[in-house]
This record gives C-alpha cells, structure tokens and sequence, in this order.
C-alpha cells in the first residue's frame, strides 16, 4: 500500500472514531491530537492489508488536588512547627496535632535552644513557634479527614542530623564538622534561615495551583506570615552580622547551597547586596517581588539530594500524600 493510500486509511478510521476522542481533544489540545495521529501511522502493518493496531493515547497526568497542594504546605509546617516548638520552649507539637492519613512518624533530634540570656531571639522564637504551631492546626482543621500524618523528621544537630548535613554541604562547617542549631542565638537563626525562605518560596509557588477561593485566601495569608518570619530572620542576621562578619558569610553559604540544589538559575539570595556594602532583606527580583519554588525544588532542598527522590535530609523516609518527589537538578 502507498505511502497516500496508508494516510487515507488513517484518516478514514480516525473520522469514524472522532466522537469517541472529541472529550479528549478538548483537553489534550491539538497537539496531542496531531501526536495521537503520528502514533496511528507507527502501528500500521507494512503487510498491504487494511490491518493497523491504533496506538494508546497516553494518560495525561492529573494535576494536584487543592488538599494535595494543602498536604504538601502541611508537610512543610510540619518540619516548622517541631523545629521552633524544640527550640523556643524545650517539647515539640502535641500527639492531637501528628495524626493522619499516612505512616505517621516521629522526630529525631530537638531541643531548647541555648540562648545565653538572648531576650530578643527568645522572644521571636516563642512567637515564630506559636505561629508555625497554629498554621499546623488550620490546615490540619481544613483539610479534615484528609489531612496527613506527620512524616518522620530529622531536625538533630547531632553528626548524623539533617543540620550537619546541611551546613557540611554549605560549607558552614567542616566535611567532619558538625552544626547544632540549638547550642547558641547564632546557631538558631541560622537554622531558622534555612528553612524559612524554602517556605516563603514555596507558598508563592503554590498559590496559582489553589482553585478554591477560600483556600487562596488562607494559603496567601499563611505565605505572609512566613515572610514577615523570613524578614524577621533575615534582618536580625544582618544586624549581628555587622559585628560577626561570619555570620554573613555562613548565610550566604546557606543561600549558595540552596541554589545549587534547585535548579540551573540562579534564584536563591544572601542577606547582603551585591557589592556586599548593603542590606539584602529581601530576596526579590528587579521589579521587588519575590521569586517562587515548585513543590519539585523545595523537595530538592529538604530532602538535601540533588537528584530526584522520595526521601532524605529533614524527611528521611520522604513526606505524607500524592506530592512527594524531588524534581532533581
């Protein structure tokens, strides 16, 4: 059969099944559609008959439900809300606010922070945990019956924690160094520096893929509050930092790494200007605004791996619901 004659068949069938497709052409676009036809020609029998075996359109992926972008942000509040609870007042969240769908898990590592008679630091870690604690609460009451589990989650500063592995990539520490988050006021905030601008990040991310309204409403509201957070961070670094040069420069370290393991852009942002003589409070673009992560690169960033994964870092046995892997590098 010629080459004309085998696309005349092609198109013969593909009229008679048009009705049966038309649902999918609606959504796929015509470019699946065109795809779909290149598929039929590449299941035609070369044997001249009138023989072919149509090709499968390929399931398209479903997007992510509003609670499967809520139980991603619940996952991230989580890892939050245990870090400051530890941190600011010794015992992290109550058992009435783990449970869920999915293996629930438990926390490696947290304790109060050493604050040295540091009221200014004591303050905000005791405010900055009440709110983390809360926004587990509220998407937690949300999403109801849907709700996960708290994962399994390593906030140790020990050689074998997270932090250690964080701050060793980083360069904050040695390769055979360790970094305790809770031994010192310095320590904290640049613990608290690594995870807050990931959450910023990742709520402005996730906001365009919310449908509901009432659910954009909360997540912006929650995305503000983690940014006055950030800010709060950011700006109290950058104070010390004037009299503790290396207090900047490990932050800019926690930037670099965090830019390294999401993506080939350069995103991420110290807390000192270009030139190093200014301030850097916000990390935004030329026109102000600040810039977003995927769910894919702020997996990157917790579970500390680089290439695409399920698992590891600050999730060491990945998180809970259908928004769990690592987009890779």
């Amino acid at each position: 059969m010629h080459t004309k004659d085998i696309l005349n068949e092609v198109l013969a069938a593909a009229e008679r099944r048009r009705h049966d497709r038309r649902a999918f052409l609606r959504t796929a676009g015509a470019a699946a559609a065109t795809a779909g036809v290149a598929g039929l020609l590449t299941g035609c029998k070369d044997d001249h008959n009138n023989d072919y075996a149509p090709t499968p359109f390929p399931t398209p992926t479903p997007a992510p439900t509003d609670a499967d972008v809520l139980n991603f942000a619940l996952n991230l509040q989580y890892l939050e809300a245990q870090f400051y609870s530890y941190a600011a007042n010794g015992v992290g969240l109550p058992a009435s606010l783990l449970g869920g769908t999915g293996t629930q898990g438990t926390v490696t590592g947290g304790r109060q922070v050493s604050f040295n008679g540091d009221t200014l630091v004591t303050q905000y870690a005791r405010e900055i945990a009440a709110d983390e604690a809360a926004h587990v609460a509220f998407l937690r009451t949300a999403l109801g019956s849907s709700a996960v589990a708290m994962p399994a989650i390593n906030i140790d500063g020990g050689a074998s924690g997270a932090f250690t592995a964080a701050a060793r990539a980083a360069g904050v520490v040695s390769s055979t160094g360790t970094f305790d988050p809770y031994a010192s006021p310095e320590n904290f905030l640049l613990g608290a520096f690594i995870f807050e601008d990931v959450g910023v990040t990742a709520y402005k991310g996730s906001i365009a893929s919310i449908n509901n309204k009432t659910y954009v409403e909360a997540a912006a509201g929650i995305h503000a509050a983690e940014a006055y957070h950030a800010g709060l961070i950011r700006t109290v670094l950058y104070a010390r930092g004037l009299q503790t040069p290396s207090l900047r420069t490990a932050a800019g370290q926690i930037s670099d790494a965090r830019d390294s393991l999401d993506g080939t852009t350069d995103l991420d942002q110290g807390i000192v200007g270009s030139d190093s003589t200014v301030s850097n409070i916000v990390p935004a673009d030329a026109n102000g605004i600040a810039f977003s992560r995927t769910p894919g690169q702020v997996l990157n960033i917790v579970y500390l791996s680089a290439s695409a994964t399920t698992s590891g870092g600050f999730f060491p046995s990945g998180v809970n619901g259908t928004v769990r892997t690592s987009s890779g590098v």
